[in-house]
């Protein structure tokens, strides 16, 4: 999903080489020795991570920073190994619904009395919570993006109808859209379970909660099920299945490109890949974005950060230097950087940093709700609820096809419950 996102925004390409060293003399003498960075494949833009080398290779005498490029597929089994041996990478990235799993075994560094100097206070909320276990800080967050709606501009006006800033004006909008034109309203596969999880959080609620020292699905509630009738109030306006999620079809490039589809909800990447299928076609894109609409008009609604963070393993050769280019590379004026080699395409950790986007671009949207952002619950054992079958997919499919919520949730929070507590 990232290395579509960087693609869909233009980058250049990414990164699958080592920076040289320095020769200045400069810097600490901290010795002949090379630290050994793991990015993952689409998340480092070749000229700002060899820029950052180049600073911290200034500063540090006799150090080559070693930078290796790593596919997300079989990346767990990875980096899971990496940790259990004497000499693992000194800095690793890791998707910010990982971290915690890595964390609770022990294999990450504890960095919790370096967070005044990381700028840990500055740090976006909702990406610091992914860093984080039991109170003590495993990792820096570095990046995340999150969905938007994209609208036909066309289509809008044909309707006359404006981007919502509420729901209630949102529901009235696809309404008009359904009675104006003969466009899909809005195309909702009914296992979008992270768009669910927004509403979810929108009305006070979350996927689980802590019960004591163990974890429980938390669907079966009374936010759980507003939440759920809100969806599909939305998904009454769509035609895609109710059993499958946003890849299945793959909505930005099965389904939008094929036309009378007013409006969807999606990453960067997949506005990307929907323009260029259209423009392969022969056709000519005009998008348009806002963010998912809140209940109210002076706040979105909340959305999934999804995203990396920069963590040290604990059994690094280079510990103190490793939290050295994470401090670096996660610092203000290099996020700042970052944000703007990627084009403003990708959140970076800090409100500081963060690129005024061009207006009316997907980036404006996105960081419109970056206040509002949050991620699945923080428990090691999170990784089990998302696997096949996920119990939240089915859990709405079951309600969209007729069950009752109540029921419906009760029947996925036993299946939830079970497998967070799993060690």
């Amino acid at each position: 999903m990232k290395r579509k996102l960087i693609a869909a925004i233009g980058v250049a390409a990414m990164l699958g080489v080592s920076a040289c060293g320095s020769d200045d003399g400069s810097g600490s003498g901290s010795g002949d020795k090379t630290l050994t960075v793991w990015v993952m494949d689409g998340s480092a833009p070749e000229e700002w991570v060899t820029e950052l080398n180049k600073e911290f290779e200034a500063a540090h005498e006799g150090v080559t920073v070693k930078v290796e490029t790593q596919q997300w597929n079989g990346i767990q089994e990875k980096v899971t190994t990496a940790l259990s041996e004497d000499s693992p990478p000194d800095v690793l990235e890791l998707g910010n619904t990982q971290t915690a799993g890595y964390a609770v075994t022990g294999g990450l560094a504890d960095l919790t009395g370096k967070k005044g100097e990381l700028g840990y206070d500055s740090w976006n909320k909702g990406m610091v919570s992914s860093a984080e276990l039991d109170g003590k800080l495993y990792a820096a967050p570095w990046y995340a993006a999150n969905r938007v709606v994209v609208y036909d501009k066309s289509i809008f006006a044909d309707a006359g109808v404006k981007p919502p800033t509420t729901r209630e004006e949102w529901l009235a909008g696809l309404q008009k859209i359904e009675d104006e034109t003969d466009a899909q309203p809005i195309y909702l596969p009914g296992q979008s379970w992270y768009v669910y999880a927004g509403f979810l959080w929108d009305e006070g609620g979350d996927l689980a909660v802590q019960d004591g020292d163990q974890w429980k699905g938390a669907l079966a509630t009374p936010e759980g099920e507003a939440a759920m009738n809100f969806y599909q109030e939305l998904a009454a306006f769509s035609t895609a299945p109710k059993d499958t999620d946003e890849a299945t079809p793959q909505q930005s490039t099965d389904i939008v490109p094929k036309g009378d589809v007013a409006s969807w909800i999606g990453l960067g990447w997949e506005a990307g890949g929907a323009t260029a299928a259209i423009e392969e076609a022969g056709g000519e894109a005009d998008f348009g974005y806002f963010p998912i609409p809140g209940k109210t008009a002076d706040q979105p609604g909340h959305v999934f950060f999804g995203g990396s963070n920069l963590a040290v393993p604990e059994r690094s050769q280079n510990k103190e230097l490793a939290q050295e280019w994470l401090k670096l590379a996660t610092s203000e004026k290099w996020m700042k950087k970052y944000a703007e080699v990627t084009g403003g395409g990708l959140l970076p950790n800090s409100e500081a940093a963060q690129i005024t986007p061009e207006p009316g671009s997907f980036a404006e949207a996105m960081v419109a709700s970056a206040d509002v952002g949050r991620i699945t619950p923080v428990t090691p054992g999170w990784a089990n609820v998302e696997t096949d079958p996920n119990p939240i997919k089915q859990y709405m499919s079951n309600v969209l096809q007729g069950t009752d919520p109540q029921k419906a949730g009760e029947a996925a929070d036993k299946i939830i419950t079970e497998r967070v507590n799993q060690g």
